[in-house]
Formats: structure tokens, C-alpha cells, sequence
């Protein structure tokens, strides 16, 4: 897979800062972004790979603010 793209990391972003049910509810991403995941829905390219990606930005996030 090719290196995560600015699209991508704006939602792993948001998943790794902790969410909340307020934030996931008015959570709104960037046309960018929306393209890009139904590209990858239409193109069933969307694994778990992604999960640990999530799991990985929240690790840095974490050692960050400590």
C-alpha cells in the first residue's frame, strides 16, 4: 500500500484525538476525503490494515503528550 494520504490522515487524525459520541456525531469531513473513501468503497480497497494505521496515530498522539 502506498504511504497514507493527506485525505486519509485527516480522518485517522480524527479517530487517533479520541472521540466522543458529540464529535462523531457533528463530524464533518472535506469533499476531498468523502471522494476518496467512495472510491475505495466502490473499489473494495478498504481492510482492517486501515484499523491498525488508526491504532498506530493514536500511539504517536499518546507519547506526544507525555
Amino acid at each position: 500500500m502506498s504511504a497514507a494520504s493527506p485525505v486519509y490522515l485527516e480522518i485517522i487524525d480524527f479517530i487517533a484525538a479520541g472521540t466522543t459520541p458529540e464529535t462523531v456525531t457533528h463530524f464533518q469531513s472535506s469533499i476531498e476525503a468523502q471522494q476518496r473513501v467512495a472510491e475505495l468503497i466502490a473499489g473494495r480497497k478498504i481492510s482492517p490494515f486501515h484499523l491498525r494505521m488508526a491504532k498506530a496515530r493514536a500511539r504517536q498522539i499518546l507519547t506526544r503528550g507525555h
